[in-house]
């Protein structure tokens, strides 16, 4: 008796790939719904099939989201989030190389003291943080600065070799911030990885801190569990001493960390509660104090709080906190640039295109690049520019066009 075939399997539907994209990024109905501007509800109704497939900008939210490809959620591998959302930087290649690039022939040239090392990397660091087109700037210094940094962290030896390796450590946090929010997650991965690495074998605290504040992005970034987050955050925190304001401002921002990680998933309680952490040690510095190159203060741990109470569903108490805000307090554009953006998020949220498309006008001219990168920023703009209020449809336009989004 022959074998009957067995019968094809039913294709999934795009409420049940929605469904399982949420389960694997770890969000709840509310959650997911206030990320994207809808109810949970809308969630409810995309995932049981009562509301259909909605049209790309939305795909491209949720896809971004979710961290996956739009193709995951529709079935069509025609369709790439990354075609959409994802800009590249014209010398991402050439950051790529300079990663990528091992030296395994002898190199006789003299090892670059740790004390220089330490000076180009503070200089870019001041580049990163100016106005302008800041990843422009430090891509044509990152290629030598990483090559110099890893020979002399092979050459030098005793205090000389720790110090470099706490340079090499930030110069692949600037890596790390050119490669954040381009096609590029495994090479973002790969300078967080290094940096805690490097600063591990430095055996600073402090270094390891600052591993561990952008470590805990690119976890975030991932959807990775909160508790992953958390525990990075909390072992890096224990090292400092907390009894000079650099320790102080390390412990306070790796609070931040932890208190960003808990209202991405909704832990409203505990986001605040490490969020009062935070602001406790920005009071403790004074209101003028902000780090060199991590800019903690009081500017940042007030600017953070509007991204936790967008996340949280909250946009009403974002615009609160953003009217009171001091960008004065933040002496890093790209920085700056970044809480408009995150205000003009908030205004997304209740409707009031208007007042987003000016906050985004406004993070333009205050850093172009680190609008040019936001994900929030190049999902929303097609939909401003096309369905939102008439008056500011032009503009929509017109800045979409400068960031290069299709509309």
């Amino acid at each position: 008796m022959s074998e009957q075939p067995r019968p094809a399997p039913t294709p999934e539907t795009f409420a049940q790939r929605v469904r399982r994209a949420r389960d694997r990024a770890g969000l709840t109905r509310p959650v997911a719904g206030g990320l994207v501007g809808r109810s949970a509800e809308w969630v409810k109704g995309i995932e049981n099939g009562t509301i259909g497939m909605p049209r790309l900008p939305m795909l491209i939210r949720l896809a971004t989201m979710y961290e996956c490809d739009i193709a995951d959620l529709t079935g069509d591998e025609r369709i790439s989030a990354t075609t959409y959302t994802k800009a590249m930087h014209t010398d991402l290649p050439v950051i790529k190389r300079a990663l990528t690039a091992y030296r395994l022939s002898p190199d006789d040239r003299e090892p670059e003291p740790a004390a220089v090392l330490a000076a180009r990397v503070r200089q870019a660091w001041q580049l990163w943080h100016g106005t302008g087109d800041h990843r422009s700037r430090i891509a044509s210094l990152l290629p030598d600065l990483l090559a110099d940094a890893q020979h002399s962290v092979r050459a030098l030896d005793g205090a000389d070799r720790r110090h470099a390796l706490v340079a090499q450590a930030q110069a692949y946090h600037l890596t790390q911030l050119f490669l954040s929010f381009q096609p590029a997650p495994d090479l973002v991965m790969l300078t967080g990885d290094r940096s805690m690495t490097a600063a591990q074998d430095a055996d600073s605290p402090r270094a390891i801190a600052g591993a561990a504040w952008y470590m805990n992005h690119v976890h975030r970034d991932a959807n990775e569990a909160a508790e992953v987050r958390v525990e990075l955050a909390d072992q890096a925190s224990a090292l400092l001493r907390q009894d000079s304001e650099d320790d102080l401002a390390r412990w306070g921002l790796l609070q931040l960390a932890v208190a960003l990680s808990y209202a991405k998933t909704g832990r409203a309680g505990d986001a605040w509660r490490y969020w009062d952490r935070a602001n406790d040690a920005a009071r403790r510095l004074g209101p003028n104090y902000a780090h060199p190159w991590l800019i903690f203060g009081q500017g940042i741990v007030d600017g953070y709080a509007i991204t936790m109470h967008n996340d949280l569903m909250q946009p009403g108490k974002a615009l609160d906190v953003a009217l009171a805000l001091d960008l004065d307090q933040i002496p890093s554009a790209t920085r700056r640039s970044y809480h408009l953006v995150e205000t003009a998020r908030a205004h997304g949220m209740q409707d009031e295109g208007v007042a987003a498309v000016a906050l985004l006008q406004k993070a333009w001219r205050e850093s172009p690049e680190t609008l040019r990168y936001n994900m929030y920023t190049r999902m929303v703009l097609p939909e401003l520019a096309t369905a939102g209020p008439r008056m500011v449809r032009a503009d929509a336009r017109a800045l979409a066009q400068e960031l290069g989004v299709a509309v």
